[in-house]
């Protein structure tokens, strides 16, 4: 993933501890001023779950709620989330949440009071992958499952599109950008990409949207239900 590697020296990267664990990790993340969004932001908002989880969804950035509170999907799309997931059957204890970028990108409507989302551009992506990878590389879970655009370009390049590469579980080769080494047998790393939540929220037509998302999810669980590693 040449595109997002440009620049990683000048964003996150020299936050990251080489050494620890996802503890570790989120620790440093909390200092982290690998591009400008951590200046209106209040906080970090790092991935939140078991290091031992076999599934990771990842998601854009950190939405208002997020960001008032330091935890990732906990608003309106985080519920719709754990909704989804419960319906196609994957236990959300043995998740790890988190997102491409860690900081809330916003601007501020008429009166200064309500924070509207604004989408991460490359450049911000790029600075806060290390993080991400990081995260990935001390869970190294069988399946992440890519929430929406920005996930997806944030792991497999700006090439990603949702809408041709959506509901397929990804093989092994996919991750040799990640600098993951899968294992060599038919029970390696998978990626399944699908909408963000938010997405469905805001979809003319909510319930076909929603189904789609948990047909979707239904794809990492049947990868899920291989033999463990």
């Amino acid at each position: 993933m040449k595109d997002a590697a440009v620049g990683e020296e000048a964003g996150a990267a020299r936050y990251v501890p080489r050494r620890g664990g996802i503890p570790s990790l989120r620790r440093a993340a909390a200092g982290c001023q690998g591009c400008p969004l951590y200046q209106d932001a209040t906080a970090t908002v790092f991935g939140e779950g078991p290091s031992s989880a076999r599934i990771v969804l990842v998601g854009e950035q950190p939405g208002d709620q997020e960001d008032r509170l330091g935890e990732p999907f906990v608003g309106p799309a985080g519920h719709l989330l754990r909704k989804a997931l419960a319906e196609a059957g994957i236990d959300e204890k043995s998740t790890y949440l988190t997102n491409a970028v860690k900081h809330f990108k916003f601007s501020t409507a008429s009166g200064g009071k309500r924070r509207i989302h604004k989408a991460p551009n490359l450049r911000e992506m790029t600075a806060c992958r290390p993080w991400l990878m990081a995260e990935l590389k001390v869970i190294d879970p069988d399946v992440v499952v890519a929430l929406g655009a920005t996930a997806g370009k944030a792991l497999l390049g700006t090439s990603f599109r949702v809408s041709a590469q959506r509901g397929m579980a990804l093989p092994a080769p996919a991750w040799d950008a990640l600098g993951v080494q899968p294992v060599q047998n038919d029970n390696g790393h998978r990626l399944v990409a699908t909408l963000h939540p938010s997405a469905v929220l805001r979809a003319d037509d909510r319930e076909a949207a929603y189904a789609g998302l948990v047909s979707d999810l239904r794809v990492a669980a049947s990868a899920l239900r291989r033999p463990a590693r």
